[in-house]
Formats: structure tokens, sequence, C-alpha cells
């Protein structure tokens, strides 16, 4: 069946006056903030403490525009008798945002959980150089990322904590295994004084 002829110029007309029969919303940016969404992608926050400068991050990144400098550190034995080790301290940890393509590898490789999106969107710059924020910066964005979902009713208990309680459980009781033992020491050494005295008093009267 051939088109009706100005059919086209109908529905044109009809996009138009639903379009102008809708209330004008207008943004009063920046004056009063947009909501954003739970998941938006503004900039890359850093918990460094939990970095070991594994450099994933820098080595999947497919702009290159992480940028990592470390050293290493001697850390003593903790018990006697032990071996030292060493560890890589953090130095320095930059992302030039003018190269960055926000497509979140970087967050998403990361084993240790050091690397979180936030919402934080305002950072423009007249110098393309000042792009490239330090850790410092990256560590003020890292308070602004807003808490996880909560999980399901049913949901499985992730790894992490369970793997943290079980050690945590591990540890209460190791404490409480010396606590016991320091008291049964204390009680056998009472009674091991009692029974000396009460030997020392018998002699004395004989």
């Amino acid at each position: 069946m051939p088109p009706i002829p100005g059919s086209g110029l109908a529905k044109g007309l009809a996009v138009t006056l639903r379009t102008m029969t809708k209330r004008t919303v207008t943004a009063q940016y920046p004056d009063v903030q947009p909501e954003l969404p739970p998941r938006t992608r503004g900039v890359i926050g850093l918990f460094e403490e939990n970095c070991t400068v594994c450099m994933l991050c820098a080595r999947e990144c497919p702009d290159w525009c992480i940028y990592i400098d470390s050293h290493k550190e001697t850390v003593p034995a903790a018990v006697p008798g032990g071996r030292e080790r060493s560890r890589n301290v953090l130095d320095r940890f930059a992302i030039d945002f003018a190269l960055c393509m926000y497509c979140g590898i970087c967050i998403e490789v990361c084993p240790f959980d050091a690397l979180f999106w936030s919402p934080e969107f305002e950072y423009a710059e007249t110098d393309i150089h000042e792009l490239t924020h330090e850790r410092d910066k990256l560590r003020e964005w890292m308070w602004t990322v807003p808490e996880p979902p909560a999980l399901d009713p049913g949901a499985e208990e992730p790894k992490e904590i369970a793997a943290a309680r079980k050690t945590a459980d591990k540890l209460q009781a190791q404490e409480a295994r010396e606590a016991q033992e320091a008291q049964d020491a204390r009680e056998a050494q009472g009674s091991a004084e009692g029974h000396s005295d009460r030997t020392a008093e018998q002699e004395g009267q004989e």
C-alpha cells in the first residue's frame, strides 16, 4: 500500500504539538545541583590505604593516563627469628583526566578495592595540564563516593566479609585461650605457694 501523501508532515506536526503542550523544565544549575544517578561516572577516587602498588590499573589502562611512583621499604620481622620482608610504598598516584575516557577498567581490575567511582563532575580547568590530579585530590574525592547498595536478603555473604569474620573469630578464640592459660597458670602458682606455706608451717610445728 503506497504511503498517504502528507503523512510524514502530519507525523512531524504531531510531534511538534506534543512537545509544545509539555511544560518546560529549566535546570537551575549551578544554583541547584542536579540529582545524579548513584552509578554516575564522574571522577575516580583513591583509597590509598588499600593500594599495594601492584601497577595493575596502570598496565590495563588503554589510555595510559595513570602515573604511579613507589619505593621499597624493609619491614622488620614480626616474630623473633623471623625474616625481614620488603613492601612497596606509594609515592605518587596521579590520573590525567584530559586523557581518561572513563571506561572504568582500572576500577574493575583493582584487586584490593583502592579505586572507586565518585559522582563529582565539577573539576573543569582553564589549563589542560591542571587536569592531572595527584593522590591528595583523588583522596578528597574518595569521601564523595556513595555507599554501595544493600545486599538482597537472600544473597550470599561476600567472601571478603566471611574471610574477615573467620579471621576475627580465630583471633578472638586465640585471645580467650591465652587468657584462660594465664588464669590457670596464676591459679596453679597460687595453689603451689599455698601448699609450700602449709608445708613450712607443719615443719615449724614439728
